[in-house]
């Protein structure tokens, strides 16, 4: 029997087999609930990624006048600026 010591490390299938002695020295305490969760458990950004096209769409549909609105404004005054500053320039050449 080779594997005779390591039978009992794959016999559980919720934990990796490398993570089992990580998690074996979890120490549970008396009458405290706990949660842990291990790094294969957690999606953090799997459920953002699904969601974020949709998400993204909804939000420029609801404000997109007002991103506009700030785009076009500026735009407008960068361009109105550089012209007043030509003109005044052209004035003053002589």
């Amino acid at each position: 029997m080779v594997f005779a010591r390591s039978r009992p490390v794959l016999a559980r299938y919720d934990v990796s087999s490398h993570m089992n002695k990580w998690w074996k020295g979890q120490k549970p305490t008396d009458g405290q609930v706990t949660r842990c969760l291990s790094p294969y458990e957690q999606q953090v950004v799997v459920p953002w990624v699904k969601s974020f096209p949709k998400r993204a769409y909804d939000k420029f549909s609801d404000s997109w006048i007002y991103w506009g609105g700030c785009a076009v404004l500026t735009v407008g005054t960068a361009v109105g600026a550089d012209e007043a500053d030509a003109a005044q320039d052209r004035s003053h050449r002589y």
